[in-house]
């Protein structure tokens, strides 16, 4: 296990998630918010893109009181996207993270910010970074709403910046800082 809070803990996947994974990510209800509900995921689709990957990004897999029921992801932030986020010239230790609940029955439930938060106190605690980042879809309201209360603010609009259901869309560039702790 990587980290713990109350009922939540994240650990790294495994291979036996990956069933986990294909069900998540071909329910509509999750796909509409994660992927797009026109590229849904079947067991070698989830090979592909979740195992046997060596580009330094931590998958993992969320559980809360034992239940298995999102999957997170986080890691260093690449050069070329430092160039897109507009961070070329920052020499500080830089984050990325996403992430979903896949078991629709535990959304709207706080999880989601329970999750959010612990995950940027291990960030910035475990990996010693300055700043995590994510990049949401701007019409996905509920994430950013949770985003929000967990101290993430708005930088700068990513216009057409993901694929989703067949068009590029924009998306907010979200930054959590350090200094955010000492505010």
């Amino acid at each position: 296990m990587l980290f713990q809070n109350d009922k939540l803990s994240v650990r790294l996947l495994g291979q036996q998630d990956s069933s986990l994974l294909a069900k998540w990510l071909s329910n509509p209800a999750v796909l509409e918010f994660y992927e797009g509900r026109d590229n849904p995921f079947d067991d070698n689709k989830v090979q592909e893109k979740f195992y046997n990957r060596e580009n330094g990004v931590d998958r993992c897999i969320v559980e809360f009181d034992n239940t298995p029921i999102g999957y997170i992801q986080f890691y260093p932030v690449d050069l070329d996207e430092r160039k897109l986020y507009g961070y070329a010239d920052i020499t500080e230790v830089l984050y990325g993270m996403d992430q979903f609940i896949g078991e629709v029955a535990y959304w709207n439930k706080g999880i989601g910010t329970l999750l959010v938060n612990s995950t940027v106190k291990f960030l910035l605690e475990q990996k010693k970074a300055d700043r995590v980042v994510m990049d949401p879809q701007t019409w996905n309201e509920r994430a950013i709403r949770c985003y929000e209360k967990s101290g993430f603010k708005k930088v700068k609009l990513l216009p057409k910046n993901e694929l989703h259901e067949g068009e590029y869309r924009d998306c907010w560039l979200i930054e959590y800082t350090k200094r955010e702790l000492t505010d």
